[in-house]
């Protein structure tokens, strides 16, 4: 018999049972993080039901189908880091211990108020780290394929997604069909389809938008308990700034310097290299990681006859560092590179990412073969690297004018 891999502890039943009650130290917040608290405590009380999670290869489809909302939960400050440092060891992704600092003192709203966290083995440090979450939060881990090229892989995978649907099923007493799934597949592929033009306004020269709005609004958006909302959203911004543009205005100088961002996550790193790209002659076109366009490209077949498996394979197809091999990151960046005219290419890795920080080799050597310029980041989510992060990025852009 295949069990299903659900985590969980006494202490988490019981935070989960004082689900509407805020934490003891919540007036020692700031008022934007008490406005976030309200806000989640306002929808779990009318009946909503939260569900967070902590990567993209989180099928999302299926908590739309169980009516839950779901809600990006990775840590991206380096605010918990030390707190989660008292267990978490400090050689450690800078992700993992700001995600697991949240949880630990209780100061994401969304970590705080989720019903269920739906974590994956991706990284070693992850998966991991989500048995010591599962002492503070109900937990599900997704067992995740370590490739995509062996023939048994999307079955696998496949088979996770029918278990993970029958958690949802069983713990949330509600029914998941083949329609419901058909019907959140559409709503989600609206979304991609939305944050892909959302990417193309950058396609132009020059861009139709700041970079680092874009990577702002994105961070905004992850917190969303209403996709359809989230979408018009986008949807208004994107013809927003298309008439804008059409009107003449031009919010990026022509001279600036087309920026490529990839490797890991970006979502920690908006003001410490995003601001620095952009305050320094350059402008970030592409966002290759796994909340840009490599990622949201993919789509759902929603007429397949079989759609619990048109939407595992959807998300087996995506092209993370954690895959071994990987060789299709590397076809898309060059695709990207050229759609985007990209003048530049500069790799985020955060400390102790060993996935990306190795497969960065291949990128390298990649972008020298083509002759594209490349800079290689790494990087936690403290400042203290912030000058020598501000004036390698603007020597990088330099050597982009010339």
């Amino acid at each position: 018999m295949v069990t299903q891999t659900t985590v969980s502890s006494p202490k988490a039943a019981t935070a989960a049972s004082a689900a509407t009650a805020l934490p003891d130290h919540f007036e020692a917040f700031a008022d934007a993080r008490k406005l976030s608290f309200i806000k989640a405590k306002e929808f779990k009380e009318s009946g909503g039901r939260l569900a967070g999670y902590l990567c993209s290869f989180a099928p999302l489809e299926a908590l739309d189908a169980g009516g839950l909302a779901a809600v990006g939960l990775c840590g991206t400050s380096n605010e918990t880091v030390p707190d989660a440092e008292t267990v978490l060891p400090k050689n450690l992704c800078p992700l993992i211990k700001s995600t697991y600092g949240f949880a630990l003192t209780q100061k994401c709203p969304f970590t705080y108020f989720s019903d269920i966290i739906i974590g994956e083995t991706t990284c070693d440090g992850k998966k991991k780290m989500y048995e010591l979450l599962a002492d503070l939060k109900p937990v599900y881990v997704l067992q995740l394929p370590q490739g995509q090229q062996r023939p048994y892989a999307a079955e696998i995978w496949k088979k996770e997604l029918e278990l993970f649907i029958a958690e949802i099923e069983q713990r949330f007493a509600v029914q998941i069909d083949d329609a419901a799934l058909r019907q959140a597949a559409t709503r989600r592929n609206r979304l991609r389809q939305a944050l892909v033009e959302l990417y193309a306004l950058q396609q132009a020269t020059p861009p139709m938008m700041s970079g680092v709005e874009i990577m702002t609004t994105i961070l905004q958006g992850a917190f969303s308990f209403d996709i359809e909302e989230y979408t018009e959203k986008l949807q208004a911004l994107v013809a927003e700034k298309r008439a804008a543009y059409a009107a003449g205005q031009r919010p990026v100088a022509a001279s600036a310097r087309r920026i490529l961002l990839t490797g890991c996550p970006s979502g920690g790193l908006v003001q410490k290299v995003g601001m620095a790209i952009e305050e320094n002659g350059g402008v970030i076109v592409c966002l290759d990681d796994c909340m840009g366009e490599r990622t949201n490209r993919l789509m759902v077949d929603d007429q397949a006859e079989d759609i619990c498996q048109a939407i595992s394979d959807r998300y087996l197809e995506i092209h993370c560092a954690v895959m071994s091999p990987n060789a299709t990151r590397q076809d898309n960046l060059l695709e990207l590179i050229k759609r985007y005219q990209v003048d530049g290419v500069i790799e985020l890795v955060l400390q102790a990412c060993h996935p990306f920080n190795i497969e960065s080799a291949h990128i390298s050597t990649l972008l020298e073969q083509h002759d594209i310029p490349y800079m290689k980041l790494e990087t936690d989510y403290s400042p203290s690297d912030s000058g020598q992060l501000q004036t390698r990025i603007a020597a990088f852009i330099e050597t982009l004018a010339q």
